[in-house]
């Protein structure tokens, strides 16, 4: 067993944001990531502008992500549509060059990055890895994004768990210049897509699906077709897929959930702390926001602020979590989901509930 620096888990937003934070304070963490090569995680990829201000103040410019802005939400719901402006400009990214960017920037902040390391258990902060090996940092921050750690996992969703699928389009430049200044929402029947036009030039088009919407489809390709024919809008958007483009999936996404109980020495963050519904576009907002957060009441009461920080952070989630659940809600509903272009012409109502669900 060894006994080393704080330990970061998880090489994505939250632990690049811990890990730089901590860094520059002077305490070197250890990151661990699993992968070798920084891949391409599913993801929306939209970040607000909150996030991009936090991104800005750990040496992150978003120029350096993607040139473009998004400056307005545009909603579809069988043949109506709405569309508003956003509070502030924000843009999309991928994740492989937002995670590639930020653990550039943790490890010249000082931090230790270890690639290829896979951590397969852990027992409060005691964590083994898969060559057996077993570590006892004086702090564990959990930052595995969707993928959970066994003896730390989070309960499983109830009913209809949700499921995340993502197909990557290649609209020509007619049809990129048409979408690229919008966060685009496609709502049907039990779930809805996101599209938004990443720093390549693709566009990124994310659902959050019922598993049993996706089980009388029979395949993912069958519940895209049968989406495109409900919602010419969708349709249009998915022409724009390249021959052989491949289909990712994730299942049992728990929207909703929040870490509402700390544990000694151990800080939960991003995905792991709490999970708000895709279509509110801020799950990398609360990663970099608790990577932060976290590292900073570790700098300032050691291992033993995880209680205390965990409670507050699960306070802080608490609103946009919430009424990003009741949008998704009435998204999902059949009766409900068609007036919700509608209201999105009410004056101001879009822009509301993009404040109310940014992490304070």
């Amino acid at each position: 067993m060894r006994r080393a620096a704080p330990l970061i888990l998880g090489g994505g937003p939250a632990g690049s944001a811990a890990a730089i934070t901590l860094a520059r304070a002077g305490v070197r963490p250890i990151v661990l990531e699993r992968t070798r090569e920084t891949g391409d995680a599913l993801c929306g990829g939209f970040l607000s502008w909150r996030t991009l201000d936090r991104l800005r103040s750990l040496g992150l410019d978003a120029d350096r992500l993607n040139r473009r802005r998004i400056t307005r939400v545009h909603v579809f719901a069988e043949d109506r549509e709405a569309q508003a402006p956003l509070p502030f400009p924000a843009l999309a990214v991928s994740r492989h060059k937002l995670d590639t960017l930020m653990l550039e920037l943790a490890d010249r902040a000082g931090a230790g990055v270890e690639r290829g390391v896979t951590a397969r258990t852990a027992a409060g902060r005691e964590v083994t890895l898969a060559d057996g090996a077993t570590l006892d940092p004086p702090a564990l921050f959990l930052a595995t994004g969707k993928h959970d750690l066994r003896g730390l996992a989070r309960p499983k969703p109830d009913g209809d768990p949700t499921l995340g699928i993502r197909v990557r389009l290649r609209p020509s430049d007619v049809e990129r210049r048409r979408i690229e200044d919008a966060i685009e929402l496609h709502l049907f029947d039990r779930g809805y897509a996101g599209l938004a036009v990443q720093e390549d030039g693709s566009a990124n088009l994310c659902l959050a699906v019922r598993r049993s919407r996706l089980h009388e489809a029979g395949d993912p390709e069958r519940l895209l077709q049968g989406i495109a024919a409900e919602l010419p809008a969708f349709a249009d958007r998915l022409d724009m897929r390249p021959d052989a483009a491949p289909t990712d999936a994730v299942a049992n996404v728990p929207y909703g959930w929040r870490a509402t109980d700390g544990a000694a020495g151990l800080f939960r963050l991003g995905d792991q702390a709490a999970v708000i519904p895709s279509l509110a576009g801020e799950g990398m907002g609360i990663a970099v926001a608790s990577g932060c957060s976290a590292a900073g009441a570790y700098l300032r009461g050691g291992a033993d602020a995880s209680v205390r920080w965990q409670c507050s952070f699960a306070r802080r989630a608490a609103r946009p979590v919430r009424v990003a659940g009741l949008v998704r809600d009435l998204a999902e509903g059949p009766v409900a989901a068609p007036a919700l272009p509608w209201l999105g012409r009410v004056p101001g109502l879009l822009q509301m509930i993009a404040r109310a669900t940014r992490i304070r």
